[in-house]
């Protein structure tokens, strides 16, 4: 059982529960934003006790327009590593890595977010762009994550590394993020270390990159990832954290127009997208 939204003529935000290859309604949980006002222990019993009809419709992010996408940076071991090497200024990240107050910050909304089989973007002025494979956890506004999903996010790798304070535009801009292809109920998901990640990244039919990692790696507690991102914030209608990533492409690979990135989390699935260039006016 994994949760999806669909958008159809009736509703463009559906919240439905997948069984097989088959979608079906939740008559209390009309939308996912209904679904982040529940508590933990109220949206499992909804979800296992629904009877819906079933339903039909295109399958899109995970994310309404009053959820808003967060992300943490520099939470793995290998992701540190990888932005020394990229960066000017190296020290920021081991300092980060090592400190008790994480990496956060603002990803995007349902507008700027990508679902499955839908194009994500690198920037025309980035002269190196990788993609950065995360799980994502779904928090309720009452602190409580109800969910996991897979995040692409997208960074344009090279401007980061020019100068951190670059960091929101290498992070947030037109196809920067991707997340789905669904939403795996937080009872459901397998221990961290069952909890694999594989990425690939393809051209022309031929694998340039992939790897691998685990949950188990990440060096921070998700609930020290919540409690810092709900400090001095509101999110009345919850919020989605990208949790950082622990593989990243080796310098000398980047995206390019035309690739298709692949990411894959055990119990998930598999978030596909290929790549398109985001020009100066989109």
């Amino acid at each position: 059982m994994k949760i999806a939204v669909l958008k159809n003529e009736e509703n463009s935000h559906l919240f439905a529960i997948q069984k097989e290859s088959k979608f079906y309604a939740c008559s209390s949980i009309p939308t996912l934003t209904d679904a982040f006002r529940l508590t933990l222990a109220e949206f499992r019993e909804q979800v296992e006790s629904s009877t819906g009809h079933e339903v039909n419709g295109e399958l899109v992010a995970p994310i309404t327009p009053e959820i808003e996408l967060w992300g943490a940076g520099v939470t793995y071991l290998r992701s540190r590593d990888a932005r020394k090497e990229e960066s000017g200024v190296p020290d920021v990240y081991q300092r980060v890595y090592e400190a008790d107050r994480p990496e956060l910050f603002y990803k995007g909304n349902a507008r700027r977010t990508r679902g499955t089989n839908t194009p994500i973007g690198i920037r025309y002025d980035s002269a190196a762009s990788v993609p950065e494979p995360e799980v994502a956890i779904f928090i309720n506004r009452f602190r409580e994550i109800i969910g996991y999903s897979i995040c692409n996010d997208v960074t344009a790798r090279s401007m980061e590394g020019e100068n951190p304070l670059y960091l929101s535009q290498a992070k947030m801009y037109v196809g920067s993020a991707a997340l789905g292809p669904y939403m795996l109920p937080s009872w459901l998901i397998p221990v961290p270390a069952e909890t694999t990640i594989a990425a690939k990244i393809i051209r022309d039919d031929k694998s340039i990159w992939d790897a691998s990692t685990s949950l188990a790696s990440l060096n921070r507690s998700l609930s020290d990832l919540v409690d810092y991102l709900f400090r001095c914030q509101e999110f009345p209608d919850g919020v989605i954290l990208s949790t950082g990533t622990g593989i990243v492409p080796p310098l000398e690979i980047a995206l390019a127009q035309g690739d298709i990135v692949e990411i894959t989390v055990a119990g998930i699935g598999t978030l596909s997208n290929s790549v398109i260039k985001i020009p100066e006016s989109p």
